[in-house]
């Protein structure tokens, strides 16, 4: 049996259909009165529970294997987040603590390209990049930091797990749209599209969850493999998702001081209007770093092969196209 926290979330429900596919058994962890429609006729055994109460760990864990801890809270927006910290760390410490307790077989945990330390442009990102909290530019990257490290920690007291460490994950199965997911759903409904220079790595969803199982088969305890796959430039991304559209959305270049500037005041407006944030200091400065990343390590040790972005974008868009009845609290 495999548990699998964050399941209905975009890499945990495509990680649930290639365990499905792979005839493992497959339990999901849930909050209460969490929509599942990512898992829906998916034959997955949902568990009520929260990572923040330890009680409902235990049942969840009972005859469990292997663990796949995705639950987390991803957050773009700065400043302090009390909420982020607590569920990203505090989470993880009792996910560690009740899988030692079931004795389980292992633990994946899904940890973030971002909780690596920032290093400047030309030094190629790889796991010898340490996890860094006391340096993160935001509250998210200093918890899967944190997170990071307690996992380490555990490690080296006995408990057997891998941590992952994808970039920027794209593709299909994007029920609650992702940040760039939101983009691709944009661009399908040939709304505008505002894009400043910068670029990043970007990771097909699929590639990544079969990162995830080939880390559980063939990761060394103790381990971080980064699971990227390929750097592309935001004005590439637009002009790509410009042709696979059909080219019925306009594009406009903002320039990046003015980006900047208008991004001092944007957290406001998408806190009032809760709106999935996009223009904020931290994205920004996220696109202008270095994502020069590599994933050899996960190919020589784990077999790890993504995809080209482009056939990524391809499926998305069609997959957007295809379902967007389903998406949750479809705009």
């Amino acid at each position: 049996m495999n548990l699998v926290t964050g399941a209905t979330g975009h890499i945990g429900n495509v990680l649930v259909r290639n365990l499905l596919a792979r005839g493992e058994d497959v339990r999901a962890l849930v909050l209460p009165e969490e929509d599942h429609s990512p898992l829906e006729e998916m034959n997955v055994e949902c568990v009520e529970g929260n990572v923040l109460k330890p009680d409902t760990l235990r049942k969840a864990l009972q005859g469990v294997k292997n663990v796949y801890h995705l639950a987390g809270i991803i957050s773009i927006m700065p400043g302090k987040n009390e909420l982020v910290h607590k569920v990203n760390v505090e989470g993880t410490r009792n996910i560690i603590k009740e899988s030692v307790r079931a004795n389980i077989n292992r633990l994946i945990y899904t940890s973030s390209i971002h909780a690596l330390a920032r290093v400047p442009h030309g030094i190629t990102i790889d796991e010898s990049i340490p996890f860094d909290p006391e340096h993160a530019i935001s509250a998210y990257d200093r918890s899967k930091a944190e997170a990071s490290l307690e996992v380490v920690k555990a490690c080296k007291e006995g408990l057997d797990a891998v941590i992952v460490c994808p970039t920027g994950v794209i593709g299909p199965y994007d029920y609650r749209r992702s940040e760039v997911g939101e983009i691709i759903l944009e661009s399908v409904q040939e709304k505008p599209q505002f894009y400043v220079d910068g670029a990043y790595d970007f990771v097909d969803v699929r590639d990544v969850a079969q990162g995830h199982i080939l880390a559980c088969e063939k990761g060394r305890t103790g381990e971080v493999y980064i699971l990227s796959g390929e750097n592309i430039s935001v004005p590439g991304l637009v002009e790509t998702l410009w042709n696979i559209t059909g080219r019925g959305f306009k594009r406009l270049k903002i320039p990046l001081s003015l980006a900047r500037f208008s991004a001092l005041f944007t957290p406001i407006y998408y806190r009032l209007a809760k709106a999935k944030p996009r223009f904020t200091p931290y994205s920004l400065a996220t696109l202008a770093s270095n994502s020069v990343i590599s994933h050899a390590k996960a190919l020589r040790e784990l077999g790890y092969s993504p995809r080209p972005i482009r056939e990524s974008l391809e499926d998305t868009v069609e997959w957007f196209r295809e379902n967007r009845h389903l998406l949750v609290n479809p705009t």
